[in-house]
């Protein structure tokens, strides 16, 4: 079994938590998230806990209560604080703009890039070279850095490109005569 799903979910003050016969329901401050829940997984309420059990007899039970809890952990997690990812533009010229729900990036190709921004994330940009994403559903989150960062992958030789805040790109020494 799991050894994550073998701890309980808190469940804050504020955070309203819907079980229903196949899909999970939370609302707080930020908004609200549904799941599809499990087949192979039980969701028990325990006061302001939630206990994810794995059922017998299911193949994988004991890895997807592991996974249920997690996504569920993820969901209060995203309606009371919510989640945030930091992109960095390293390269002469590149820069970036939020314009409502688009965000315009200059990577040094001949034409502007347009990103549209999904409902439910929301993108800023405190400086030209600095990109935050922010909203209450984490896998979507990451899924719109990701892309964004796609349009330009740092390269390895002068590290220029759009890449994660904390990340570290190693710079390989160029060719000598």
């Amino acid at each position: 079994m799991s050894r994550i799903a073998k701890y309980p979910v808190d469940v804050p003050k504020g955070v309203e938590v819907t079980l229903g016969a196949s899909e999970i329901s939370v609302k707080g401050p930020l908004g609200s998230l549904t799941q599809f829940m499990l087949p192979a997984v039980t969701i028990e309420r325990d006061g302001d806990r939630l206990l994810c059990k794995a059922v017998a007899g299911q193949p994988n039970a004991g890895a997807m209560s592991g996974t249920m809890r997690a996504l569920l952990n993820n969901m209060v997690t995203g309606v009371t604080k919510g989640f945030e990812k930091k992109l960095t533009l390293v390269g002469v010229g590149f820069r970036a703009q939020a314009q409502g729900d688009k965000l315009n990036l200059s990577l040094g190709f001949s034409h502007p890039v347009v990103h549209d921004m999904p409902k439910g994330v929301k993108c800023e940009t405190p400086t030209q070279t600095e990109i935050l994403i922010k909203g209450i559903d984490r896998q979507q989150v990451g899924q719109v850095a990701a892309e964004i960062r796609a349009y330009r992958e740092p390269e390895p030789y002068k590290g220029k490109g759009v890449r994660y805040a904390d990340e570290h790109v190693a710079i390989k020494e160029t060719k000598k005569k």
